[in-house]
């Protein structure tokens, strides 16, 4: 899953070598810290949060998919 979301992530990024994922494993499941570029927080965003919606909805069908629960959190 880790390496999904940095994947994707990349590809939207104009500065993908600075893109970390990092899995904080907690009671609730597995959390996804995404960090990027300051630059790159918008396209990461997106227009109205489409983008981290997205995102987070892939990660959730990943997650469901290996039965486990997972949150991405995009931290600056």
């Amino acid at each position: 899953m880790q390496d999904l979301i940095e994947f994707v992530a990349k590809k939207l990024v104009e500065h993908p070598d600075d893109v970390q994922v990092r899995l904080v494993e907690g009671e609730e499941g597995q959390n996804y810290e995404l960090r990027v570029h300051p630059d790159d927080m918008g396209r990461i965003i997106g227009r109205s949060g489409r983008t981290a919606k997205a995102l987070r909805t892939l990660v959730n069908s990943a997650a469901a998919k290996a039965n486990v629960m997972a949150n991405l959190e995009i931290v600056e």
